[in-house]
C-alpha cells in the first residue's frame, strides 16, 4: 500500500497550467500503468470548486467533452469543470475493463478491479489534490456507457450525473437501471442518447427507458435523445452536447423565454424565484454560483413588470453584497422608498447611489433626475 501512496503523490506534480495533462497512473489495484489525460481550467483556482467529469474511452470521447466544458463554462452555462479521461483503445482493453457476467450481469474479476481503480484509486486522488464540488459527472459509450450503471448500485450513487451513449447491456440491465433511479433517494441526472440505427441492444435500451420515464420523482432528471440520422458511431458526437444542456440548465443566465414564460408567470414574490433558482443549483449542482448581473436585471424588470415593488428591497440589499462598488444596490433601494412613499428616505439614497460607480443601464444621471425630480416635489 505504501508503494501504491507513493505512486500516486507522485502525480500530485501535475503542472495545473498547462490545461490538458496526459499521465501514467500506477495503479495499486489493477497492478497496471494506465495511461490518464486531465483537463484543467486556465483560470483554476484552489479556492474555487470543480466539478469532476470522469470519462471512458478517452481516445474518443476525452476531446469532445473537454471541448463542450469549455465552451459551456466560457458561457457562464455550466461551473468550471476538471475532466479525467481514462484510455482504453490499446489492445481494446475497454473490453476487458468493463467485462460482465453473461449470467449475472456483474462485472467480472477485471471488471471489479476497474471499479476500484476508478472509485477508490482515481477519483480519491483528485478529491484530494484538488477542490472539487459534489457533482460529479460520467461519460460512457457502448461497453463502457454500460459499466456507469454499476455505480448506482451502491446505497448513494456515486455520481449526481450519467450520460450513457448507446450502451451495450448488461444481463437484466434494462430492469435493474430502472429499480435503481427509483430506489435512489437523491438528485440524479440520466441521460440516455440511442441512435436511431438498428443494434443488437437497441430494444432492450428502448425498454429501459420506457421503465426510466415511468418513474415520477422530482429528484430524477431524466432525459432519453434518439438521433434519427445517426449510426453507432457517429452517435458519439450527437448527443454530449444535449447533454450538457440537460445537465446543466439550471445553471444557465436567465433567458427571455424564462422570464416571460416562468417569472412574470409565477404566483410569487419575483424575488423568491432568484432565490429559489440559486438555492437550487447550490442543491444540485453542490456549487454556490455568484449572482449574475443577467438575473439581477431580469428581476429587477420582472419587479417593475409586476409591480412588485415589496421585492425591490431584498434585491437592494443583494446588490450591495455582490456588486458593493456599484451604484445598483442603493439606486434600486430609493425606488424602493419612492414606491413605499417615503421621499425623504428615497431623496437619502439615490444621493449615495449618485456616489458610486455606474453599471449596465444605470448611470448617475439617471440618479441624478431622481434626485432633481423628489426636490422639485417635496423641495428637499
Amino acid at each position: 500500500m505504501k508503494k501504491c501512496l507513493f505512486l500516486l503523490t507522485g502525480l500530485i506534480c501535475l503542472n495545473v497550467g498547462a490545461q490538458v495533462k496526459k499521465e501514467i497512473f500506477e495503479s495499486f489495484r489493477l497492478q497496471e500503468r494506465r495511461d490518464v489525460s486531465y483537463y484543467f481550467p486556465e483560470d483554476y483556482s484552489k479556492e474555487n470548486k470543480y466539478a469532476l467529469i470522469v470519462v471512458l474511452d478517452a481516445d474518443y470521447l476525452f476531446d469532445i467533452v473537454v471541448a463542450n466544458a469549455k465552451l459551456y463554462a466560457s458561457e457562464g452555462r455550466m461551473p468550471e469543470a476538471i475532466v479525467v479521461g481514462v484510455h482504453q483503445s490499446e489492445d481494446d482493453i475497454r473490453w476487458d475493463d468493463c467485462d460482465f457476467e453473461q449470467t449475472t450481469g456483474l462485472p467480472t474479476e477485471k471488471g471489479k478491479l476497474f471499479y476500484e481503480f476508478l472509485g477508490t484509486e482515481l477519483i480519491p486522488y483528485l478529491e484530494t489534490s484538488y477542490n472539487i464540488a459534489p457533482f460529479k459527472m460520467f461519460v460512457g459509450y457502448d461497453i463502457t456507457g454500460n459499466f456507469g450503471n454499476y455505480f448506482l448500485f451502491k446505497d448513494k450513487s456515486f455520481f449526481n450525473s450519467y450520460v450513457v451513449i448507446s450502451p451495450v447491456l448488461a444481463t437484466d440491465m434494462e430492469s435493474r437501471v430502472p429499480s435503481r433511479l427509483s430506489d435512489l433517494n437523491q438528485e440524479i441526472f440520466y441521460n440516455l442518447i440511442l441512435e436511431k440505427e438498428k443494434t443488437e441492444d437497441r430494444q432492450r435500451i428502448l425498454q429501459m427507458n420506457n421503465a426510466v420515464k415511468s418513474i415520477s420523482k422530482e429528484s430524477l432528471h431524466y432525459f432519453f435523445e434518439e438521433y434519427e440520422d445517426a449510426d453507432h458511431l457517429s452517435i458519439v458526437t450527437y448527443g454530449i452536447g444535449k447533454a450538457f444542456d440537460n445537465n446543466f440548465k439550471v445553471f444557465r443566465p436567465i433567458s427571455p423565454k424564462e422570464y416571460k414564460t416562468e417569472i412574470l408567470t409565477s404566483n410569487e414574490p419575483v424575488y423568491q424565484y432568484l432565490e429559489n433558482r440559486y438555492a437550487q443549483i447550490e442543491k444540485i449542482l453542490g456549487y454556490r454560483k455568484p449572482v449574475e448581473l443577467n438575473d439581477i436585471m431580469a428581476i429587477y424588470a420582472g419587479c417593475l413588470k409586476k409591480d412588485d415593488f415589496e421585492s425591490l428591497k431584498p434585491l437592494a440589499e443583494l446588490c450591495k453584497k455582490e456588486f458593493p462598488e456599484t451604484m445598483m444596490g442603493f439606486y434600486f433601494e430609493g425606488e424602493y422608498y419612492e414606491e413605499l412613499g417615503e421621499p425623504k428616505k428615497a431623496f437619502k439614497t439615490f444621493e449615495k447611489a449618485f456616489q458610486m460607480e455606474e453599471i449596465d443601464f444605470l448611470t448617475k444621471d439617471m440618479a441624478l433626475e431622481k434626485i432633481d425630480a423628489l426636490k422639485a416635489d417635496f423641495g428637499y
